[in-house]
């Protein structure tokens, strides 16, 4: 229950996140490392934030080879415990750090109300764990990763976000401070698509992470977290796809083209060949599938590459050959153009770069219109009975306030956004003085 099968179509599409993803993370210096499923029960219970937190989502092992253990095993939840044991034997001085190492694997959390993709039980990540020597790099290092994330979403996914801390009650278990970015998807609700946490010393100091100083002296080292998870297909699917299935951003689509050979005699058959093995060629560099199955007709196979969310199909039949042109037509659009065969070469990835730019700015205006601020909180409740959406408001910092608000509206502050200028005001709950808006909205 709650566990995914993702066919070869979906997994393409995650194998495409997974290598820019594990580019970015390579050209910022991380190497990649695998650390085990199985995790003690005591690992967990070293640091009690953390355990406390995760405790009701984990599953654990009793019995293993026909006996019951000495002592259960969780299946990971996340990896610090583990890889917190395995950094206290690593690192013994300054020499050793900082550690810059990420893993790609699957993880299981006991989800009691899953949704596909979002909130699974079983799913597939990254996640990063770096050790520094000083607290100023450890945060560095934090807000570096969250860069990462807000630039991969952005400039592949085509979803604005908004980058900024967690408030206390909806950071990580055992973090210092929690970082996210948030996306809206269509229906008005907030994703967090990916979290950035500088663990300061809370884990060091529970694993007994130590180094020798320069000076000589010993020193907890200083830690992040950092993930990223197919959460984000199911992202990329509510926030583009429309009533007719699924539109990818040409960056990370299987097929970025799907070329269609129009013909019925053998005479067209050969020539449409032809032309079509053709443009497979001019368009190297581009992914694209050529759809000559013979046992279904056009309007099926239109359909089906609409439903996948091909961003571009290619038509060319007899009288498109005899013409010297293919029609093009862009799927989330759905507008139709000829182009000349000659110019498909360049025509095609100037094409496919304005239909990711236009996916990003279409995202980006239903986020804005979908957006409101407000300044009382009757304003803030006829905000969220009126539409689905992200409402701007200020907040005092009392975790009270915040609870009331999350029981009485179902609205979560989903973070504190870096990128808005300080602004005085009251407290859209309690009206005590307020420094800075942060983003409500009802979420997954």
């Amino acid at each position: 229950r709650g566990c995914m099968v993702i066919r070869p179509y979906g997994f393409r599409l995650w194998e495409n996140m997974v290598a820019e993803l594990d580019r970015m993370f390579k050209e910022t210096g991380h190497e990649n490392a695998y650390f085990p499923l199985l995790i003690p029960e005591g690992f967990l219970q070293k640091e009690a934030e953390h355990v406390e937190g995760f405790a009701p989502e984990c599953a654990v092992v009793t019995h293993g080879g026909g006996k019951k253990l000495e002592e259960n095993l969780m299946v990971r939840p996340t990896s610090e415990t583990v890889i917190c044991s395995t950094y206290a034997k690593w690192i013994q001085s300054y020499r050793d750090l900082p550690i810059l190492i990420n893993q790609w694997a699957n993880v299981f959390r006991w989800e009691l109300r899953p949704r596909l993709f979002l909130r699974t039980t079983e799913f597939l990540w990254q996640e990063g764990h770096t050790a520094h020597a000083t607290y100023d790099e450890a945060e560095e290092e934090t807000l570096r990763m969250l860069e990462v994330y807000r630039t991969f979403s952005e400039d592949y996914m085509a979803i604005p976000v908004i980058p900024g801390p967690k408030s206390e009650a909806e950071k990580f278990p055992g973090a210092v401070h929690t970082y996210a970015i948030e996306g809206m998807m269509k229906d008005g609700k907030a994703l967090q698509m990916g979290t950035s946490h500088n663990l300061g010393q809370n884990f060091s100091k529970a694993f007994n992470i130590d180094f020798q100083t320069k000076d000589g002296s010993r020193e907890f080292v200083y830690q992040t977290s950092w993930g990223m998870s197919t959460r984000t297909v199911g992202a990329i699917i509510m926030a583009h796809g429309d009533e007719k299935g699924l539109v990818l951003p040409p960056r990370l689509a299987p097929h970025q083209v799907v070329i269609i050979p129009i013909a019925k005699s053998e005479e067209d058959q050969a020539t449409i060949g032809s032309i079509v093995d053709r443009m497979v060629e001019d368009l190297k560099g581009v992914r694209v599938y050529v759809d000559d199955r013979d046992q279904y007709g056009l309007g099926w196979k239109f359909s089906e590459w609409e439903v996948k969310g091909v961003p571009a199909r290619i038509e060319i039949g007899p009288r498109d050959a005899a013409a010297g042109h293919a029609m093009v037509v862009r799927r989330d659009t759905g507008e139709k153009e000829t182009i000349p065969l000659d110019r498909l070469a360049e025509a095609i990835p100037a094409l496919l770069d304005t239909i990711q730019g236009d996916m990003f700015n279409r995202a980006g205006e239903f986020r804005d219109t979908h957006s409101q601020s407000v300044d009382d909180y009757e304003a803030f409740k006829a905000a969220t009975e009126d539409q689905d959406g992200f409402i701007d408001a200020h907040w005092c910092g009392s975790a009270d306030c915040e609870a009331t608000i999350k029981e009485e509206t179902k609205n979560t502050i989903r973070c504190l956004p870096m990128n808005r200028a300080s602004e005085a005001g009251r407290c859209v709950f309690c009206g005590n003085p307020s420094e800075k808006r942060v983003v409500f909205a009802q979420a997954y």
